[in-house]
């Protein structure tokens, strides 16, 4: 009979990479992080991360976009209630420091770097989908006149801009201490705003 491996059930090398790069630029970003500690943290050796991913570069894009992939579908997708959604993923990246410092990181040192993987246009295409539906059904509250990735576009950016309103940029610039409950309304007051059909 064979031995049970040791490592059934554990992480692939990329995804022990990823996991590691995770944390580590959240701690230190892109031009603070070390290649090195990603690969000890990692137990996988610098060549492996070179090999997978390219450079560092890449591989924070490929973290930042892993990460809000993530977030987009731990978030059960509502396209009847784009503001009670909004609000929800709102919620959920709050909760994780990690992903509100990762994009804060990822806005000052790559913008518009992301790489779109397979599965995040699966997910978008999904969406895009269900809220092109939502629109024939309710012209009257969802803009049928506005393409719907147009749309669920705007609907993530104001749900993005306000994670990073409470990860502490606009306390940099010097404004009081901010209010969860506050910023959860203004999202769903912006995106109520953003899908409202234009006169």
């Amino acid at each position: 009979m064979p031995t049970p491996r040791a490592d059934v059930g554990r992480a692939s090398t990329p995804e022990r990479i990823v996991e590691a790069a995770a944390a580590e630029f959240a701690r230190y970003g892109l031009a603070g992080a070390r290649v090195d500690r990603i690969a000890e943290r990692a137990e996988a050796n610098k060549q492996r991360i070179y090999a997978y991913f390219g450079g560092k570069e890449a591989l924070f894009d490929q973290v930042v976009a892993a990460r809000i992939l993530d977030l987009m579908d731990a978030v059960p997708f509502d396209a009847d209630d784009l503001p009670g959604y909004a609000a929800r993923l709102f919620d959920f990246a709050v909760g994780g420091p990690d992903f509100v410092r990762l994009v804060l990181w990822h806005t000052l040192e790559r913008p518009g770097g992301f790489s779109t993987s397979e599965q995040s246009a699966a997910s978008s295409t999904a969406k895009v989908s269900a809220l092109r539906e939502a629109q024939a059904r309710h012209p009257e509250r969802i803009d049928p006149a506005v393409p719907a990735d147009r749309l669920l576009a705007q609907v993530l950016a104001a749900v993005l801009g306000s994670v990073l309103t409470v990860g502490g940029l606009l306390s940099a610039l010097g404004e009081p201490e901010i209010d969860v409950d506050d910023v959860r309304a203004d999202v769903r007051r912006s995106v109520t705003r953003i899908i409202a059909t234009r006169a």
